[in-house]
């Protein structure tokens, strides 16, 4: 028997994807600039975390990109039903543009596979699904909160084929191998990561817990890796799919200056476009031992 919270998630997403771009995404902005209204976590944990990584801002700079990253965040929470129950010509069509293809074209002309690092920018949904329509790909996930939505979200996402592999043990094995029959593998690479295998590594300064699963990969496999994201336009004029090089510094044996240059790739996409980057999640949470955690001043790490 399907869950209550299941039941009326699915109906929300089947209402929302009546809305056309503009409209859901003025919805979501309307949402975030209601969250920033009220003493919401998001907002509390977006200005934690501009202060730590955009000290150079004058005060009332950090809140002005705070306000509009809450909006931002807003919009993806309302463009994800769409993209999940439309039809995939028509989300496809959502892409304008696209800068950097020929980085893929070269990357896999070496026949040993690619590495796409996705951070928590624009819509990362709609980068997935563009990818997966052009190219074999498989992708890490991490199971949902709800247990019956997570066939339907592996569904959905894997509409064109693409593989969707949990981050155990099992689905790495799964990454390894399509990397090395020369496909895509898909990672989001700014969660805090738990559990063994990780580094702690600089990001924007704070020294975090950083996954060093991307960087395994490459070592295990010769796999290259670029960096990624979905920018988004105007309100309802759709996105533009950027690819980017990463630090070169991602190809060093050492996992920790490994990891260090990959969250370097991650912060140069992030100053891309600030305003479009998921600040309010809880990026510095996982410090050394001993340190501050910054979202609660009194505990440590």
């Amino acid at each position: 028997m399907k869950s209550t919270q299941y039941i009326i998630l699915r109906g929300l997403f089947r209402l929302a994807s009546h809305l056309s771009l503009g409209m859901a995404q003025r919805i979501g902005a309307a949402l975030g600039s209601l969250a920033w209204r009220l003493p919401l976590q998001a907002k509390r944990v977006t200005r934690i975390n501009l202060e730590i990584c955009l000290p150079a801002l004058s005060p009332p700079e950090r809140r002005e990109l705070a306000r509009q990253s809450l909006r931002h965040t807003g919009r993806t929470i309302m463009e994800i039903p769409l993209l999940w129950e439309w039809p995939v010509p028509r989300c496809l069509e959502l892409v304008r543009e696209v800068e950097g293809r020929e980085l893929i074209d070269q990357a896999l002309a070496t026949g040993k596979g690619l590495i796409l690092l996705a951070p928590h920018i624009g819509n990362w949904e709609l980068a997935g699904l563009y990818f997966s329509s052009r190219y074999r790909m498989a992708a890490l996930y991490s199971p949902p909160n709800i247990a019956e939505f997570e066939a339907y979200m592996i569904r959905v996402r894997g509409r064109l084929g693409s593989e969707l592999v949990r981050g155990d043990r099992r689905g790495l094995t799964r990454l390894a191998a399509i990397l090395g029959e020369g496909g895509v593998a898909g990672i989001l690479p700014d969660q805090s990561p738990r559990g063994k295998g990780n580094a702690f590594a600089p990001f924007f300064g704070m020294s975090v817990k950083t996954m060093t699963l991307a960087v395994r990969l490459m070592q295990k496999t010769g796999a290259g890796a670029l960096m990624t994201y979905a920018q988004r336009l105007e309100t309802g004029a759709g996105f533009r799919i950027v690819i980017r090089p990463v630090d070169p510094g991602m190809f060093d044996l050492d996992p920790a200056t490994a990891a260090t240059a990959m969250n370097r790739s991650i912060e140069q996409c992030v100053l891309d476009i600030p305003a479009q980057y998921q600040w309010a999640y809880k990026r510095m949470r996982h410090r050394p031992a001993g340190e501050i955690d910054p979202y609660h001043p009194d505990r440590r790490c």
